[in-house]
């Protein structure tokens, strides 16, 4: 079965910011990850809940 995409509301997205640099987020539907590029941080999406801790995001590298 094939796994549904987490949808983030725009409103929601507009206000979110990394807790780390405090700037902006893009949300990455097919990895239903919020990325902060300032960070190199991806944040997932649990549920349709973004979890903004540093500790649950994933290093993203640049390079890929």
């Amino acid at each position: 079965m094939e796994e549904i995409p987490e949808k983030i509301d725009p409103k929601l997205l507009e206000i979110l910011v990394c807790p780390l640099t405090k700037g902006p987020l893009r949300y990455d539907v097919d990895a239903g990850e919020l990325i902060s590029e300032q960070a190199g941080l991806a944040y997932p999406v649990r549920d349709g809940i973004p979890i903004m801790l540093v500790d649950e995001a994933r290093k993203i590298d640049d390079a890929a």
